[in-house]
This record gives structure tokens, C-alpha cells and sequence, in this order.
């Protein structure tokens, strides 16, 4: 249903089919990251099947199909229309594909598919480095990685900030890499894949987990019981749905309340219950064990 906001129907389709197009940056680093992963993973296999059997590559696969939905389908043109199309392509890029991509146990085979100059000339002396494990060693930590998503996440929610988004191409995509970038830090210290080791016991993912699904929750009740639209442009967009701007915000809290405490809870529940395979328990990687993994080729 279509309703008239002083568009015609009519016009708000055509702009929004030309606003949908494909996006090139996306479409060639994920293809390129597709083909180098699945052959240095192909590789590693032949003396590491039991660290990276086939399940692994299914779910890198389809983190990156899934981020290619989150930027390249309809969502992505819907985002300026609807705010609840909004916060389904955050949820996927926060929720959905980093954690896919991280247990795809991507950082050998993506490091392996390299071509074998480019690694000794300048990965490998990269890896010997001091300053390159340092840094590794900080943003790998459970509190960095904490606090770097949730900052991320309730900062550029805020109204002054997600308006920013609206007025520059540029800071959207900076606000999409900055979700997927901190996201990936968080699930990692979660799912931790091969190789890695532990930074933290077990139990302590719990309150991790749980303490994220609490600013979530704070963030989703803003949205859903503010009373007011929040964010200016989507109170000025024209309508494509029976939703008022009002109930699109109020549609959008409870959706990012629902599904982002299933995706919080569930893992806190099983690492509770120690239902949990032993390889999704491991600790981050470090600098000098890929460095030994890479040393293999």
C-alpha cells in the first residue's frame, strides 16, 4: 500500500528502483575475498582438514552473501525510505556476517590464497615486527572489542550522528565499516576460530554476551517507547508502507530488540550449558601464530 506524503506513489518507486544499483567496491573485495579464501583454503586442507572442514567454508560463504545482501539488495534502497529496512542491514552487518565470517576461520586460508611473493616480501617481515603484535595484541583483547562495538553501535545511533549519515555518502559507508569492522573484533573474542588461544576463561563470554545484549535492549526500548520520531529524515521521507514515521521507528526498536537478543542470548545460553564445540571456545589468534601457519606454504 502506497500512501501519498506530497510524492506520488509512482515517483517514490522510480527513485527508489534508481537509487538501487550495483555497487562496484563491494562486488570486487567480496569476489576477491571469496576466491582468495576458498583457495588458500583448499590448500591449508591438504594437512589441516581437521581445522577447516567444510562447514567452515559454508559459513564464510554465507557471511559474505549475506553482506552482499546487506549492501547490494533492495535493503540497501529501502534504508532511506524505512527505518526498520534500516536496522535490518545494520542487524546484518553486525549480527549476521561477522559471525558467519568468523567461523569461517578466515585468517589462514585468506593469507594462503595471497600469492606467495606478495607474502615474503611483505607479510612475512610484517609478522616479525614488534610494533604489528602489540597492536594485534590490544585490539584482539575481550574489552577493546567490547567497547569498540558498542561505542560503534550506540554512537552512530545517536540522532546527531545517524542524521550525518543522510547527508554524505561517504560517512554511511564509513558508519556500514565501522559496524562490520567492530563486529567482526566482537565475535571473534566469542566464536574465536583456529589458531588461536585463550585470552579469558569460558564463563566470562557470559556477562561479555549479556552485557551487550543489556545496551541493545536500552537502545531497542528508546526507539520503540520514545513517543516521538527520533531521526528527522525519516519523518520527512515519503511513505511506502502503511507506516507512519512513528510506527517505522516503533517497528524498528522492537525488531533490533528481538533479533539482536536472540543472536546475544543464544550463544550465552549454550556456553552456559557447555553445549559449545571445543573448537568455537578457542581464544584470538596472534600475530605469531598465523605468521608460523603462513610459514607452512
Amino acid at each position: 500500500m502506497w500512501i501519498d506524503n506530497g510524492v506520488s506513489g509512482a515517483v517514490v518507486l522510480g527513485e527508489l528502483l534508481r537509487t538501487w544499483s550495483l555497487p562496484l567496491v563491494p562486488l570486487f573485495s567480496l569476489s576477491a575475498a571469496l576466491i582468495l579464501y576458498l583457495r588458500g583454503w583448499r590448500m591449508v586442507r591438504v594437512t589441516r582438514e581437521r581445522e577447516l572442514p567444510t562447514w567452515r567454508a559454508l559459513c564464510f560463504v554465507s557471511g559474505l552473501i549475506s553482506l552482499w545482501v546487506a549492501l547490494a539488495s533492495p535493503i540497501d534502497a529501502l534504508d532511506d525510505y524505512l527505518l526498520a529496512a534500516h536496522m535490518m542491514q545494520h542487524f546484518i552487518l553486525m549480527s549476521i556476517s561477522p559471525p558467519l565470517i568468523v567461523l569461517g576461520a578466515p585468517v589462514v586460508p585468506l593469507l594462503r590464497g595471497l600469492p606467495r611473493v606478495l607474502i615474503r616480501r611483505c607479510l612475512q617481515p610484517l609478522f616479525r615486527a614488534d610494533w604489528p603484535r602489540a597492536v594485534m595484541h590490544a585490539v584482539a583483547h575481550p574489552v577493546f572489542a567490547w567497547v569498540a562495538m558498542n561505542v560503534a553501535y550506540l554512537g552512530w545511533h545517536v540522532p546527531a550522528a545517524f542524521e550525518l549519515t543522510f547527508r554524505n555518502e561517504w560517512i554511511h559507508d564509513c558508519e556500514h565499516v565501522c559496524f562490520f569492522a567492530t563486529s567482526l573484533g566482537f565475535w571473534w573474542v566469542v566464536l574465536a576460530p583456529w589458531p588461536a588461544h585463550a585470552r579469558w576463561p569460558r564463563w566470562a563470554m557470559i556477562p561479555y554476551l549479556l552485557s551487550a545484549d543489556i545496551l541493545n535492549t536500552v537502545l531497542s526500548a528508546t526507539l520503540a517507547f520514545s513517543g516521538r520520531v527520533l531521526y528527522p529524515s525519516y519523518a520527512a521521507a515519503p511513505r511506502i508502507c502503511f507506516l507512519s514515521p512513528l510506527k517505522d521507528q516503533v517497528a524498528a526498536g522492537a525488531e533490533m530488540w528481538v533479533l539482536n537478543s536472540l543472536v546475544f542470548l543464544i550463544p550465552a545460553i549454550l556456553i552456559a550449558a557447555k553445549g559449545l564445540s571445543p573448537r568455537f571456545l578457542a581464544a584470538p589468534s596472534t600475530p605469531g601464530s598465523i605468521a608460523r601457519e603462513v610459514a607452512h606454504r
